[in-house]
């Protein structure tokens, strides 16, 4: 039984969460929650809906997403749990040696040196293939549609695109770049909240997808044009990297968390980093959230996550450890000794041998969606390949060039990739699809959604609009401004650099699904962003 108080809301804010019995799809866009919802209406089931929000995203929120972009998803179906890595590797002609060659000595945010093979249309297409009930070409048509006839921007969508545009501008010079501009300031400028914006290139480009179950992306004509830009531009993406692309289902990992099991990808997912640390906080009680010893163990607990997480998350071939050895109770115990009354530098442990979107979905069958998909830092890596509309991801920023570093760039390699899909189930049972997107905020959103649920009994708007904490390097944390200011000054005495945000954007912006005992859904969005649960 999932144990939250349906009326307790110590964070009160304009939104409740929402309970529907037959289905209900929500993420950081009403339109692409709606587009879900149609298609479920329609005959879908939650995977058909996760596909139509997940392409319709790429269109109505193409700040954090694209069609170039890459995908994680775990699935609930048939009374199992299943795993989707839609991460694209480096392409075959990027390596250490040739950016060294060419006088690089980091890879750079954007150009074509951080792009890496697209895998979200793969996604696609393989959940449509494997647990769809529609063709892929009516879970994308609702995106068709949006692309062809255009929308009005929302409010923190409009924020997001204006900030991308002020800082292309000023960043993004050369002749490759020119293709952003034209798609997506057509006028000069970014489009104004309220503003309609439309782009029949994404149209057809989309309509190209569906219709050849991905191929095309792949194997046809859209992989030319990726092909034929990046030549022209001295990118090392070639046909044969987008053709030798297939998405890999995987076993996910997790851990139990006070009879809960949370779920992750596995590496090169950085779900990891969030099973680490609650790993080491659940040997600690917690009966009260808003506490300086909750904020202290969790912000310390995270530290030593995250410090384990750049030493050893890499491609699963390129891990110097076992994942299972990582998450052992044994390594757990040895490393929780290291949280102590004041704040400390995190270093990584040695165990024994052995920008982005997110969405949930659920219907009255059973089938639940976890899903998130990213093309990285806003619009990625600066680059739309001419008349397509395909903004490409800068995912191999995430490479080191240290050869001896287990997340080294190789050819042919996935980076340590941020994006991450949750998902909770008790004794066997799902419990529902959670998320928090924002870079490397997303591991410290999963941990304190998980323990607001799990600890503190919030419901699931409350444990979204709960004030967050997120650890950005040493000793400096950043505090939500609604954060008791007792707390800040207390970690303050504590040791911690305490930076107080005057706002909410770097904090993530998640949604949630619960499926409570007799069937009944329950769903919440964030206040932080445009975000919506579409439900019936």
């Amino acid at each position: 039984m999932l144990n939250i108080d349906p009326l307790y809301d110590p964070y009160p804010s304009r939104r409740s969460a929402v309970y529907a019995a037959n289905g209900m799809v929500a993420t950081s866009q009403p339109l692409a929650a709606q587009a879900g919802l149609d298609v479920m209406k329609k005959g879908g089931n939650a995977i058909d809906a996760a596909i139509a929000a997940a392409a319709a995203l790429t269109v109505v929120e193409p700040t954090s997403n694209g069609i170039g972009g890459d995908a994680f998803a775990l699935v609930w179906t048939q009374g199992k749990l299943h795993g989707l890595n839609a991460s694209g590797p480096a392409p075959l002609s990027l390596s250490i040696e040739a950016l060294k060659k060419a006088g690089v000595e980091a890879i750079p945010t954007h150009g074509f040196i951080p792009v890496t093979v697209p895998g979200a249309p793969s996604a696609w297409a393989e959940l449509a293939a494997k647990f769809g009930n529609l063709p892929l070409t009516e879970s994308i048509q609702p995106a068709v549609e949006y692309a062809e006839r255009g929308y009005p921007l929302s409010p923190v969508l409009g924020s997001y695109w204006r900030r991308a545009f002020n800082n292309f501008s000023a960043s993004l010079k050369g002749p490759e770049f020119q293709p952003w501009f034209d798609t997506f300031a057509p006028n000069g400028r970014a489009p104004e909240i309220g503003e309609l914006w439309s782009s029949p290139d994404h149209a057809a480009t989309l309509r190209s997808i569906a219709e050849s179950n991905g191929e095309s992306f792949y194997r046809g004509e859209l992989a030319e044009r990726i092909d034929r830009f990046s030549r022209e531009h001295g990118g090392y993406l070639r046909l044969a990297d987008l053709a030798a692309y297939k998405p890999e289902w995987v076993e996910p990992i997790g851990v139990n968390y006070r009879g809960y099991d949370v779920w992750e990808i596995p590496p090169n997912g950085g779900g990891l980093v969030a099973l680490l640390a609650l790993n080491l906080l659940k040997g600690f009680d917690f009966s009260e959230r808003d506490t300086v010893d909750t904020y202290h163990k969790q912000l310390e607990a995270m530290k030593l996550a995250f410090a384990d997480g750049a030493r050893h998350i890499a491609a699963p071939h390129s891990m110097n450890v076992r994942v299972e050895d990582l998450l052992s109770d044994a390594y757990a115990d040895e490393r929780r000794r290291l949280i102590g009354q004041t704040a400390q530098l995190p270093e990584a442990g040695q165990p024994p041998k052995g920008g982005t979107v997110y969405l949930c979905t659920a219907d009255s069958e059973g089938n639940m969606v976890s899903f998130i998909q990213s093309n990285y830092m806003g619009f990625g890596s600066g680059l739309v390949v001419p008349g397509t509309g395909i903004a490409l991801q800068n995912r191999g920023h995430n490479f080191t060039l240290d050869p001896n570093h287990a997340n080294c760039l190789e050819p042919g390699k996935k980076s340590y990739h941020t994006i991450i899909p949750g998902f909770l189930t008790r004794s066997g049972q799902p419990v529902g699809p959670f998320g928090v997107m924002g870079g490397f905020m997303q591991p410290q959103g999963h941990v304190q959604v998980v323990m607001n649920t799990v600890d503190f009994h919030l419901h699931p708007q409350a444990a979204l609009d709960a004030p967050r904490w997120q650890w950005m390097e040493r000793k400096t944390v950043e505090l939500e401004h609604t954060t008791p200011s007792h707390i800040v000054d207390a970690l303050a005495r504590k040791g911690h650099d305490v930076k107080w945000a005057l706002g909410s954007g770097s904090f993530g912006r998640g949604q949630i699904i619960w499926r409570l005992d007799n069937g009944v859904l329950v769903g919440a969005t964030e206040a932080r962003t445009d975000g919506h649960v579409a439900s019936w």
